[in-house]
């Protein structure tokens, strides 16, 4: 069993039969709906709203549930049913219920997955051209001076630096609060408020180093002046969307869709539609519109 739901949790479900009837259609009886979940972040009712819509094209009635609070409430959530379904990361699910994994290439990430999973629960393909792991940035002009383009080049001077740590607004939140790098353990990490804080502090030298949590293009100033390190050997490990649901809910053609989805998610179209939202655009509307671009 996942964690119990919080208190915060359970005042929010008290919200499930309102919602389910806000957004059920036709005649069918509210209480049948297949409840999508959301976490508070913006990119976590995007997802939710992307997979109920997708699900609601193949003529089942659905409902969106967004507000649960964060990882362990949500999944307490789907873990006493009161949700069918909920976006996630794949690593960093993998990491919430297996804090011993070494599992860090999508591959390795996906297996070591399914058998982390408690029963009753299962997840779809993983979206292969979403990349949400952390990014690791230098200052451009040292990166340059110093021809430091991958996290592998920077491991031999990891331990001589302090790093700047800042979350990047609007995605799901890490796991755990400790960077787990394969090859680079910095000497210290210097927890900061946000992203715009951790470019000033790099582009200022107050920090030779900074590790953003998601895509630099969700930040004030995206990554003008800084250079992103490449991870082609997964140092840090894989982080793809994926729907993670109770077992026996959706039948063949619903799982099918689930996958079509995630052979159309990118990273790109998520920070489009994640600012779509902050512009005002509500989640469904954002949502519905990129089904109706990629035919799904």
């Amino acid at each position: 069993m996942l964690l119990a739901a919080s208190k915060r949790m359970l005042a929010r479900l008290l919200l499930v039969t309102a919602a389910v009837t806000a957004v059920s259609c036709g005649s069918d009886d509210a209480r049948s709906a297949f409840v999508v979940g959301a976490g508070d972040s913006v990119e976590s009712r995007v997802l939710a709203e992307i997979y109920a819509g997708a699900l609601a094209r193949t003529g089942l009635t659905v409902a969106v549930l967004p507000q649960l609070g964060a990882r362990p409430d949500y999944l307490a959530a789907l873990d006493a049913g009161r949700i069918g379904l909920v976006g996630e990361h794949s690593g960093e699910l993998l990491a919430y219920l297996d804090s011993a994994t070494t599992a860090r290439t999508p591959q390795q990430v996906t297996v070591a997955l399914n058998r982390a999973l408690p029963e009753g629960i299962v997840v779809a393909d993983p979206a292969d051209g979403t990349d949400m792991r952390p990014r690791v940035l230098l200052p451009a002009e040292v990166a340059d001076r110093e021809d430091l383009r991958s996290i592998a080049d920077i491991g031999p001077r990891c331990g001589e630096w302090e790093a700047g740590i800042a979350p990047a607004p609007d995605i799901l939140r890490a796991s755990s609060a400790r960077l787990s790098i394969a090859g680079c353990d910095f000497a210290r990490e210097r927890p900061l408020p946000d992203a715009a804080t951790l470019r000033n502090a790099l582009l200022d030298g107050g920090s030779p180093v900074g590790v953003l949590s998601g895509p630099p293009a969700l930040t004030p100033g995206g990554a003008d002046g800084l250079a992103i390190l490449t991870d082609e050997d997964y140092a840090l490990p894989a982080q793809n969307v994926l729907p993670i649901f109770r077992k026996g809910m959706l039948d063949d053609r619903r799982l099918e869709k689930l996958n079509y989805v995630a052979g159309e998610l990118t990273t790109e179209d998520l920070v489009d539609l994640i600012l779509k939202v902050r512009a005002g655009t509500s989640a469904a509307t954002a949502a519905r519109d990129w089904l109706d671009e990629h035919a799904l």
